[in-house]
């Protein structure tokens, strides 16, 4: 029964524009249990004639018909199926694939199809049974000898049991014995109904067959039958063929990633240090952001506003400018910046503001505080309020009425080794305000100590209840209205649009407040360091670029390397597609892999750094690596081997598989 017909087959190579003719008008058919060797001499055509039987060569003139049905369209996408279908290829040089096992390599053909993994596996292990070979089957295909790599390049070829097998020269680089072997078992696979088309020189090999056909310059010269094919008996396949799946792609990729790890290595850590360097500084801009916001926080709550009394004539000020006016004019005239209880009673009635405290800020003449023979000028008196933290204290507690904290400047001068021991002493104060009438009032006051808060050198402030002022300054009359008050907003997301509503209140379409918010001081702190954090991680990611173009030069190497394996792949019936997303595949586990070494390094690092500086930031961590610096470095680890392999893997795919086999 015949299965392969070949009508006015014509193929010529081309110099220019001279052309080559290298096959003639062949006419030759071929049936089932067949045994044909194809004799001549080197440069007759031969290997031609087999490229196109088995569906790699698609550029020729004439039909090719298989099982009844021409091969019109040679689409390539129908020649990828026929291999798959329909042919196995024996090769006189074997062409296994180095880095898998024996098993590995009889498996490759039956990836592709629809059985099973474990089905796969005993389908694969039958085969290499029957050619001898199964206790061989972890082994690598250079700890095997010609004969028995042959005998795997058989099982691979039967692997999907196609009606066709085509063997070029296949005991080519084979002793006697070896020759013997392979023979004996092609004809075994004719005697089972196959094809066998063996393409050879020798008159002893094409003597094994059934039926020899000779070529010389293109042509058949004789087409002699030896012996009467086998019999056959007609056998459904098991199972269908399909496309290399993903999961069979990525495992190959897998497999030549471990094979190849050395090399791998070595890009892993370039492509890690940069990764490295980028998360590393990102933490550290992190970190000190932190660290910064930590400090300015620990003294004031960013969540608590100042507001004060709008005094500016200038309603197009904006608030800032006001603000600062506002300022100069509060410790000279308390009565034109206090703030009466119906403005007080505009922001207590805003959403989101939960209570209003009353508070002074002032910096009264001729300020003094003693302490037995201890006397210290002081520049300011505040009253504590929400805006100031329990954190900021060093020790005791915040001041209630008739009580007082003061900076640790003056109670180590009052005492330099116990003077934590000031707490709960009485400081006399005397100052100089200005009354109503804008005449000057001497306030003398004693207060006992409650807190010591750390000093600072630029105010120098003693922080007091407001009542405690407050009576002082009503008894001496002096404004007893504050002159200046803080909101406590019930949530951080709610201050900036309090804010905003509070600047803009009016009466008699003025407006009232001008506000201070230590967000405003924090946000171009905030600014600059995530500037600064986001150049030396730019400087950083240079070495990303470097990175890329290693990745790219060893891909094209590899492509190089493999260009034989590409070649195996396709005459197994792998698509252009297949080769592509293969090297992609490896190429993103290369990515992937880089990243997790360099988020490994980073996280190592920034578990030294913390630990080294622990003592130095009072046991803040000053390296904070984010979640999503560690998800973008990924994501930047990915894009990087995806673009560093889109050329290679294009080059891969691209290779003609004839050209692809002949590679040494």
């Amino acid at each position: 029964m015949t299965i392969l017909e070949l009508k006015n087959i014509k193929k010529s190579y081309f110099l220019g524009k001279e052309e080559f003719p290298v096959l003639k008008g062949l006419n030759l058919s071929f049936d089932k249990g067949d045994f044909i060797s194809i004799l001549g001499e080197s440069g007759g055509g031969k290997s031609t004639l087999m490229n196109i039987i088995g569906g790699l060569d698609r550029k020729y003139d004439g039909e090719v018909i298989v099982n009844g049905v021409k091969q019109a369209d040679k689409k390539e996408k129908s020649m990828d199926e026929y291999r798959r279908d329909t042919v196995g290829f024996i090769f006189q040089s074997f062409n296994l694939v180095s880095y898998l096992s024996v098993l590995d390599n009889v498996l490759i053909s039956l990836k592709m199809t629809n059985l099973s993994h474990k089905a796969q596996v005993k389908k694969a292990e039958d085969l290499l049974k029957q050619v001898g070979l199964l206790e061989h089957k972890k082994k690598n295909p250079n700890q095997l000898s010609g004969g028995q790599k042959q005998r795997v390049a058989i099982a691979r070829a039967l692997a999907n049991d196609p009606d066709i097998i085509i063997a070029d020269e296949p005991t080519g680089a084979l002793d006697s014995q070896n020759t013997s072997d392979v023979l004996g078992i092609l004809s075994d696979i004719a005697k089972s109904g196959k094809t066998v088309i063996v393409v050879t020189h020798s008159q002893e090999v094409a003597d094994y067959g059934t039926r020899i056909v000779h070529l010389a310059d293109g042509q058949v010269t004789s087409d002699e039958r030896i012996k009467p094919a086998y019999e056959t008996v007609e056998k459904a396949r098991e199972f269908k063929t399909k496309t290399l799946s993903f999961g069979a792609k990525a495992r190959i990729a897998w497999q030549h990633f471990l094979n190849n790890w050395k090399q791998n290595l070595m890009i892993m850590i370039g492509v890690a240090i940069g990764l490295f360097s980028v998360m590393f500084f990102l933490g550290l801009g992190n970190g000190a952001k932190g660290y910064m916001n930590k400090m300015v926080t620990d003294l004031a709550n960013p969540n608590v506003p100042m507001v004060m009394k709008r005094v500016t004539s200038d309603e197009n000020k904006k608030n800032d400018e006001a603000f600062q006016e506002t300022t100069r004019l509060m410790p000279q005239n308390t009565t034109k910046t206090a703030i009466s209880d119906t403005l007080i009673d505009k922001v207590e009635k805003l959403n989101h503001v939960k209570q209003v405290e009353k508070a002074f800020d002032v910096a009264p003449a001729d300020f003094t505080v003693s302490l037995g023979a201890t006397k210290e000028p002081f520049a300011k008196i505040q009253t504590w309020t929400n805006v100031n933290t329990d954190s900021s204290l060093l020790v005791g507690k915040k001041p209630s009425e008739g009580e007082v904290v003061v900076p640790d400047t003056f109670a180590k001068k009052w005492d330099k080794t116990n003077w934590k021991k000031i707490i709960g002493e009485t400081l006399h104060l005397e100052y100089k305000m200005l009354n109503k009438d804008g005449a000057p009032v001497t306030i003398s006051q004693d207060v006992k100590v409650s807190g010591i808060t750390k000093g600072n050198p630029a105010q120098n402030p003693l922080t007091m209840n407001f009542k405690t002022l407050q009576k002082a300054f009503i008894a001496n009359n002096i404004v007893g209205d504050p002159n200046f008050i803080v909101p406590t907003i019930d949530d951080s997301h709610n201050v900036k649009s309090v804010v905003n509503k509070i600047q803009n209140l009016k009466t008699d379409g003025k407006k009232d407040f001008v506000t201070f918010s230590l967000g405003a001081v924090l946000k171009p702190i905030n600014d600059i360091t995530s500037i600064v954090t986001i150049v030396l991680a730019l400087i950083a990611g240079i070495s990303l670029l470097v990175s890329l173009m290693m990745i790219i030069a060893t891909t094209y190497m590899s492509v190089a390397e493999r260009t034989k394996e590409i070649g195996i792949l396709r005459a197994l019936g792998a698509r252009k597609g297949d080769i592509r997303l293969l090297f992609v595949i490896e190429t993103v586990m290369l990515g992937i892999a880089s990243a997790i070494l360099g988020i490994i390094v980073a996280f190592l690092g920034q578990v030294g750094v913390n630990s080294g500086v622990s003592d130095l930031l009072d046991k803040f961590h000053i390296i904070q690596i984010s979640t999503g610096a560690v998800i973008g470095s990924v994501i930047i680890a990915i894009i990087i081997a995806l673009f560093a392999s889109l050329m290679p893997a294009g080059k891969a795919a691209r290779l003609n598989p004839i050209e692809a086999l002949s590679n040494d």
